[in-house]
């Protein structure tokens, strides 16, 4: 599938300051795949599909949720986080990818996961730092994506951690259990 192909797909399922958010993640993550040696083309079609599903009616994610049997822990935390395992869903049955990576890092583009692969970080990175975004941590990730992917996806789970327990939200555990992860393999370098 092409860009203009995989755009035009993507932009009837977004609203238009969600596809320009979608383009800057397209670039970023086609920077980040250049910068580290992952599959630009890769990074590029899941940056596109990322979103796909984040303004579906909650009623029908929490029905692919249930009846595909995604983590049933999905359905007690934010909703937040349920446009990307359902969008993993959605863009294979309804787009008919099939790609296992780029599956996966639409899938844990919100939550990360331990062992995550380096399209699945270059994509949860990208999302994180594409240049539309404007909040506070956000430039010190930037800057750490230059360096160390790793680093920049730490402090991005840290800061995310950090604004949900500020707000006394609760925290996906896959996201705590990311987090300890990444630090762990950090530790033993």
């Amino acid at each position: 599938m092409d860009r203009n192909e995989a755009l035009a797909l993507v932009k009837k399922q977004l609203t238009e300051h969600r596809y320009i958010h979608t383009i800057g993640v397209m670039e970023t993550a086609i920077t980040l795949a250049e910068r580290y040696s992952a599959d630009p083309k890769k990074a590029e079609i899941a940056a596109i599909f990322h979103d796909y599903a984040k303004f579906r009616p909650k009623d029908e994610m929490k029905q692919i949720i249930v009846n595909q049997q995604l983590d049933p822990n999905l359905l007690i935390f934010n909703q937040e986080l349920w446009h990307a395992p359902v969008g993993a869903y959605l863009v294979e049955k309804e787009v008919g990818l099939t790609d296992i990576e780029i599956l996966n890092a639409i899938r844990y583009h919100t939550s990360g996961r331990p062992n995550m692969t380096l399209l699945e970080k270059i994509i949860y990175v990208a999302d994180y730092i594409e240049p539309g975004r404007h909040f506070p941590g956000v430039e010190e990730v930037r800057e750490l994506a230059k360096i160390s992917l790793d680093d920049a996806l730490i402090k991005a789970i840290h800061n995310t951690i950090v604004f949900l327990m500020k707000k006394k939200q609760p925290i996906f555990p896959e996201t705590f259990f990311t987090f300890n992860d990444l630090v762990k393999k950090q530790e033993v370098e």
